[in-house]
C-alpha cells in the first residue's frame, strides 16, 4: 500500500525513484516552477518513507542547497510543507517557517527574497 502512494503523489515538476533495491529510500529531484524565484532551478532530495507510510510521514531531505523559509539549513523541510507535496517552491508558508529569518524577508521583502533565492538556482 506504501508504495503505491508514493508513485500516486508524484507530479510533473517532480520525479523520484528508489535507491538500488531499497524501495524506502528514494532519490528525488523538483524543478524550479515557472514563475517563481526558483524558475530554472534543479532541486535533488532524498526521500526516506517509513514501512509503515502513510500512517508516518516521509523524511525528506534537500541535498541541493535552497534559500526557502520552510526548509532549515539541513536541508529538512517543515512537516505541514510536505503535505502539500511539491508545492513548496511556489508557495512557501512563513507563518510555519524552520528558518525565521528568511520566512520574515519573504514576508517584508518579496524583492530580496527573491534574489536571494536565485542565488541557489543551478
Amino acid at each position: 500500500m506504501a508504495l503505491k502512494r508514493i508513485h500516486k503523489e508524484l507530479n510533473d515538476q517532480c520525479s523520484a525513484g528508489p535507491v538500488g533495491d531499497d524501495m524506502f529510500l528514494w532519490k528525488a529531484t523538483i524543478m524550479g516552477p515557472n514563475g517563481s524565484p526558483c524558475q530554472g532551478g534543479v532541486f535533488f532530495l532524498t526521500i526516506h518513507s517509513p514501512t509503515d507510510y502513510p500512517f508516518k510521514p516521509p523524511e525528506v531531505t534537500f541535498t541541493t542547497g535552497i534559500y526557502h523559509p520552510n526548509v532549515n539549513r539541513n536541508g529538512r523541510i517543515c512537516l505541514d510543507i510536505l503535505r502539500s507535496q511539491c508545492s513548496l517552491l511556489c508557495d512557501p508558508n512563513p507563518d510555519d517557517p524552520l528558518g525565521p529569518e528568511i520566512a520574515q524577508i519573504y514576508k517584508t521583502g518579496r524583492q530580496k527574497y527573491n534574489r536571494k533565492t536565485e542565488k541557489y538556482v543551478m
